[in-house]
């Protein structure tokens, strides 16, 4: 077997499409069949069964992705370093974030990045926390942005702490532009679901607090939860890089909380014994250059409007 083939299968295995796979990989779909044949020949096992959702990968195939993913990533982080010349960066940046950074920071964050590292290509995944953990642990990320869990096996790095805020929409009953935590859980909240980072962090401030959120609605989708506020008469509790745009159209008013203020802690995770490749690792610092310099516009923005709330 060569690198070719170990390539091959891999990104046939995390597509599970022949036709997405050879997309991917920018090449026809007859040389990537015939190359994971000659590795099931080789092997003297089959690795996937064509099936009506796509590619079925096997047991031998999971056992076999699981080996050769750390090798893959290992590989393509050499190859990163030896073509690195004139100081231009090329190969392949493989990072996560979770939805309340990809929605606000991330278009902007690559744009720069194309411009910047013109030879390196991306591949961005949008998911919980707790997958974007597993996918650095297995080796399928080479780094990711989380939130910060109560237990972590990764290296971690502080990216940023942001503040979570009370978010209410034209519907909803006037309230003060500062709320006491206790009051916050008094009203009817839309949320996301308990498998998600955020609600699992809004609920550790609850059981700290000795309090209970009254949750209403449960949506995982944060343009959703931010839609139905805005719709109608319940409120949310989200990060506010979160509903940066909706605060700045006056589509919904914010309300800082309070005795205690409630804070997430962004961390950028990776592998302990897998050093992040340069094309990720200059990714990653791109992205959070964006989130601060998000976080230093959002506290100028408040700073200007407070005067304007103060009662006269």
């Amino acid at each position: 077997m060569d690198y070719r083939q170990i390539q091959y299968f891999v990104v046939l295995f995390e597509e599970g499409s022949v036709t997405r796979a050879a997309n991917r990989l920018n090449i026809v779909q007859p040389a990537l069949s015939m190359q994971v044949a000659r590795l099931e020949e080789e092997l003297g096992r089959q690795l996937f069964v064509r099936s009506n959702r796509g590619m079925v990968a096997t047991a031998h195939a999971t056992q076999l992705y699981a080996r050769f993913l750390p090798i893959l990533a290992e590989f393509e982080r050499a190859q990163s370093e030896l073509l690195e010349t004139g100081g231009e960066l090329a190969g392949h940046a493989r990072i996560g974030l979770p939805a309340s950074i990809a929605q606000d920071v991330l278009p902007a964050a690559l744009a720069e990045f194309s411009l910047r590292s013109p030879r390196v290509s991306a591949s961005v995944t949008e998911a919980y926390s707790e997958a974007l953990v597993q996918g650095v642990t297995s080796g399928q990320l080479d780094t990711a942005i989380i939130n910060m869990p109560r237990r972590l096996t990764l290296r971690a790095e502080t990216v940023l702490e942001e503040e979570f805020v009370l978010a209410t929409g034209p519907r909803h009953v006037r309230l003060p532009d500062k709320l006491a935590f206790r009051e916050v859980t008094r009203l009817k909240l839309v949320l996301p679901t308990r498998q998600h980072g955020l609600r699992t962090a809004l609920e550790g401030f609850a059981d700290a607090a000795g309090l209970q959120l009254e949750c209403a609605l449960e949506i995982d989708s944060l343009p959703a939860i931010a839609q139905v506020v805005e719709q109608g008469d319940l409120a949310t509790l989200l990060p506010r890089i979160a509903l940066r745009s909706r605060f700045a159209e006056g589509r919904l008013r914010s309300h800082e909380v309070v005795r205690p203020a409630l804070t997430r802690q962004l961390v950028a995770v990776s592998h302990p014994r897998r050093p992040v490749p340069p094309p990720a690792e200059t990714l990653l610092s791109v992205l959070v250059q964006h989130l601060r310099e998000r976080k230093v516009e959002q506290s100028v923005s408040a700073a200007k409007r407070s005067p304007e709330r103060r009662p006269r």
